[in-house]
């Protein structure tokens, strides 16, 4: 079901892809999830550990910053790249919704948040560990490329190669040569 949601979003989603996804009926499918939002939940939270947990363990490898920013934005490529039409699902599962529908935003707002915390705490490490000026605004980092794992979602999304991508991350680190500082 996780993929039926990553690839159609909540809204999406029909009860009729989600039960053959699962292999059951609708009576099923509502006895084992309660509702299409809790199935949705469930399947933001199997995506954070598996097909997220690579860009948290990319983060936290490498003894670089920008190796691990790096490595962060090549398993977001092929994260973006592994279903058609692509994106992330954290990205894309809700973008826009009906009011009725305002509980799965928030849970993916929440599990969008997780992301933006592990880049600043990858980047307060680096800061730590001298990568980066000591006076640089973390929280205006963490947004920034936090920003490119949305952008790569997005031309994903629209049909942009894996090079494309790889050439839009690598401009992207090039700005960690001129870190922008709190003055």
């Amino acid at each position: 079901m996780m993929e039926v949601f990553w690839i159609r979003g909540y809204e999406g989603a029909q009860l009729s892809d989600l039960t053959a996804a699962a292999g059951i009926n609708p009576p099923s499918f509502y006895a084992a999830f309660g509702s299409k939002e809790a199935a949705f939940c469930e399947a933001v939270d199997h995506y954070l550990v598996t097909v997220g947990e690579g860009s948290r363990l990319a983060l936290e490898t490498p003894p670089t910053l920008r190796q691990a920013l790096r490595n962060m934005f090549l398993t977001s490529i092929e994260a973006a790249l592994a279903h058609q039409p692509g994106g992330c699902m954290l990205i894309l599962g809700v973008v826009n919704c009906l009011p009725g529908n305002e509980q799965a935003r928030l849970y993916l707002k929440q599990a969008r948040h997780k992301i933006v915390e592990a880049i600043t705490a990858r980047i307060e490490r680096g800061r730590h560990d001298g990568d980066i000026p000591a006076e640089t605004d973390i929280g205006q980092m963490a947004a920034f490329f936090y920003g490119i794992t949305q952008a790569i979602s997005l031309q994903a999304r629209d049909g942009s190669s894996r090079e494309e991508l790889i050439a839009m991350i690598d401009f992207a680190l090039r700005s960690l040569d001129t870190v922008v500082v709190t003055g």
